[in-house]
């Protein structure tokens, strides 16, 4: 799983992460920036991408830690 971080106040609308990443961000009017926060891990190319191409640098992309139960099969 991977986890983001979106600087809302940051944000100016510029959508670069919705057309590079469409399945996790969208835009809502001209301005609002609606997103997933916790996307799949099968999109980590893609986020990185869309971090990068953010003119400005309003997004931060995490790996989130499996917790230990599911990695090592206990409860």
């Amino acid at each position: 799983m991977v986890r983001l971080v979106v600087d809302l106040n940051r944000c100016q609308g510029y959508a670069q992460c919705a057309f590079l990443a469409p399945e996790v961000f969208a835009m809502h009017g001209e301005e609002g920036l609606l997103y997933n926060p916790e996307a799949d891990e099968a999109q980590r190319e893609k986020l990185a991408q869309a971090s990068a191409a953010c003119p400005v640098q309003a997004i931060l992309v995490e790996a989130m830690d499996a917790p230990a139960e599911a990695v090592s099969g206990e409860r």
